[in-house]
């Protein structure tokens, strides 16, 4: 997937400017695509570009004019397209599974600082998508906002960010009192 498509699929939402995107992005499609401001901004103008996307400026008083994006329709036929496409395997690349792999030739200690540190971020990640989840359901209940809301997308995408995140505090809880037990043992 590219990162067109993650900026596409938060266009739907309405114009956007890039600083938009990068709050958007940080704050929502984060929890299934990573980007950094400046890989946002480049792509921004390689979609200008392509005709995905049509800029306009935006006068500002007091402060920069700015430019705010918007899906043209060959961009929502991309999107569609996109859409239609079976999906690729998801490809892992974690740090730190390759750290917990090698925990036993390595410093046993440190894997579990790692593990405690990683649990740390998942925990407010998964603070960060509750709050987030309640803003989106403004009151409603949840099965309610499901069937009536206009785009349940980001809703969809976000509940499997919470699932992630709380998987990922239970692994590492388990991960963390198997790692205690063995230090332990070593100490004697």
């Amino acid at each position: 997937m590219a990162l067109r498509n993650a900026i596409m699929a938060t266009l739907l939402d309405g114009e956007a400017s890039g600083y938009d995107l990068t709050k958007s992005f940080a704050a929502s499609v984060a929890n299934f695509w990573m980007a950094t401001p400046q890989q946002l901004y480049r792509e921004l103008e390689r979609m200008e570009g392509d005709g995905l996307i049509a800029a306009r400026v935006v006068e500002q008083e007091r402060r920069p004019n700015k430019r705010v994006f918007s899906l043209t329709p060959a961009g929502l036929e991309t999107l569609c397209d996109f859409t239609a496409e079976p999906p690729r395997p998801s490809v892992i690349r974690d740090e730190l599974m390759v750290k917990v792999q090698a925990v036993d030739s390595g410093d046993m200690e440190a894997v579990r600082t790692a593990v405690s540190e990683w649990r740390s971020w998942s925990e407010a990640k998964v603070a960060r998508f509750e709050r987030l989840r309640l803003r989106l359901l403004g009151g409603v209940p949840e099965e309610d906002y499901l069937v009536s809301t206009a785009r349940v997308g980001p809703y969809l995408t976000l509940m499997r960010g919470l699932a992630f995140e709380k998987e990922n505090v239970a692994w590492a809880d388990r991960v963390q009192a198997i790692l205690e037990r063995r230090l332990e043992l070593i100490r004697g």
